[in-house]
């Protein structure tokens, strides 16, 4: 997830499409790929792949990492726009938020909605017939948890939403070992779980920085209702456990020294800038000082380098 630059207008003010309802093909185009929020699936997939390398202990058949990397593309992408036509209406008063394609009016709800849905099904009917049908039940099951759970049930409902809410996220690490296996093995329980207490630390500093577009509209972040002390204390607890449960691999004998000593090294990090924000957090700080973002951009290094571990370990061993 990215913070995305943004027109500077009055919050709320939502943009139209150029006079006459123009809508050039290139833009529509750009517009329905803006849909499936690229940048967010790229770090699903970051997860995804290296699984299947650690599933085939070493290099898998790559026609079923192509076809499993376009299926969680899709499936994820009718997630990702099914999203933001239910959250439509808030989207188009947060600033973060004010250059998606419903806010502009490229895309309009019933498209969108369609386009959502069709890509739901799609991508269900591809996992099954190209890859196997336990991915398809696993990637069926992440996108209606993320549509339902998340952004109809809990997004608006309780400052937990992304802790419970990210389960969605996890699902590609099983769906990475399922495609290899036709199973779900303990390897791939303790990777959701890493990524399970992985997202609310990941997120929550993002929501510390943009807390008054989320307080604007009601959504009850935790960085809304709670204090930067508070939150930071979270942030520095779910990440002691994402730590010790990334270690769990090389104890059960799925991983050797290679990933051990990164896990240690960036987990390592990981708890150096989780304590410096909680001694910001202690001390008043607020604002630029406050330095919330060098955590939420260091987790997206620190998941990287660990998956890529993950791929790179079988080959060590």
């Amino acid at each position: 997830m990215c913070v995305t630059a943004v027109e500077s207008r009055p919050a709320g003010v939502a943009l139209t499409p150029s006079p006459g309802g123009h809508r050039p093909f290139g833009a529509r185009v750009k517009a329905f790929v803006a849909l499936t929020k690229p940048r967010i699936i790229e770090l699903l997939l970051i997860t995804t792949v290296p699984v299947m390398f650690l599933a085939a202990q070493g290099v898998p058949d790559l026609w079923l990492v192509l076809t499993t990397t376009i299926g969680g593309y899709l499936s994820a992408g009718g997630a990702n726009a099914l999203n933001m036509y239910i959250d439509r209406d808030i989207d188009a008063l947060m600033d973060r938020t004010s250059q998606r394609p419903l806010v502009t009016g490229m895309v309009s709800p019933r498209e969108c909605l369609a386009f959502g849905i069709g890509l739901a099904v799609f991508s269900t009917l591809w996992f099954g017939l190209l890859v196997n049908w336990l991915s398809a039940a696993l990637a069926l099951g992440a996108l209606l948890f993320y549509v339902v759970v998340y952004t109809m049930l809990l997004k608006r409902r309780t400052s937990q939403n992304i802790v419970w809410g990210g389960i969605a996220g996890c699902m590609p690490v099983l769906i990475g070992w399922s495609a290899v296996t036709n199973t779900v093995s303990w390897a791939a329980v303790i990777l959701f779980a890493v990524i399970f207490f992985w997202t609310p630390p990941h997120y929550w500093p993002l929501s510390m920085k943009v807390k008054d577009d989320y307080a604007r509209v009601g959504v009850p972040m935790l960085p809304v209702v709670a204090t930067n002390r508070v939150v930071a204390k979270q942030i520095v607890l779910y990440s002691w456990v994402m730590v010790a449960v990334s270690l769990l691999l090389t104890p059960l004998g799925y991983t050797g020294w290679f990933y051990t000593a990164v896990a240690l090294l960036s987990g390592g990090a990981w708890l150096w800038e989780a304590h410096g924000l909680q001694s910001r957090a202690k001390a008043g700080v607020t604002g630029a000082k406050l330095k919330e973002m060098r955590l939420f951009h260091w987790s997206i290094t620190y998941v990287s380098l660990l998956f890529l571990a993950v791929a790179v370990d079988p080959f060590l061993r």
